[in-house]
């Protein structure tokens, strides 16, 4: 028997001082089985920092011809693509071709500098790629007090997050690589 994904809501106030962005989004995200508390919260985070009244989470991690997240013009057209981890060449060339703007966030894996180096040998300095990577430890800590729904307040000031959620507060400031 196959396992189910999870389903988690959050409730989600968002403060962006930087993009003068200010909503609240009522959120309903599946934790695929093999995913982690860690990586469902930077998917979340991820549409935080983007945050966009028609962004959405897609299939995710059950298939492979979607992103994570991504916003999607009236026509159809793929106006934000992004990325969770470390897609290959070929991935990232064919996003790159079909999105307006495509973005890549990773978890500070130890490797991830040296993967961005070596592809960006081969794909160059795409106008529409932004590589961000972000802190393990304060995502970690916000893992610890998830609950299937939560209630989540953002600030957004000066390319850094301040993000709460139940007891705990952390700042997230994701490192741009490229």
């Amino acid at each position: 028997m196959a396992l189910k994904a999870t389903i988690f809501k959050a409730n989600v106030q968002i403060s962006d001082l930087d993009r003068h962005y200010y909503g609240q989004h009522d959120l309903v995200i599946a934790r695929h089985p093999s995913e982690t508390d860690q990586r469902m919260l930077t998917r979340l985070i991820a549409f935080v920092l983007n945050a966009h009244p028609n962004l959405t989470f897609t299939k995710g991690l059950s298939t492979k011809e979607e992103p994570e997240l991504w916003l999607k013009s009236d026509q159809g057209d793929i106006e934000l693509w992004i990325e969770l981890g470390q897609p290959d060449e070929k991935r990232l060339r064919k996003v790159i071709k079909q999105s307006r703007q495509v973005i890549v966030y990773d978890m500070d894996s130890p490797n991830f500098e040296k993967w961005w180096l070596s592809l960006s040998k081969t794909l160059g300095n795409p106008s529409n790629l932004s590589i961000y990577s972000i802190a393990e430890a304060p995502v970690a800590e916000l893992a610890q007090s998830l609950e299937r729904s939560n209630e989540l307040q953002a600030t957004i000031q000066d390319d850094q997050m301040w993000l709460s959620m139940g007891d705990v507060n952390v700042e997230i400031a994701p490192k741009r690589i490229q």
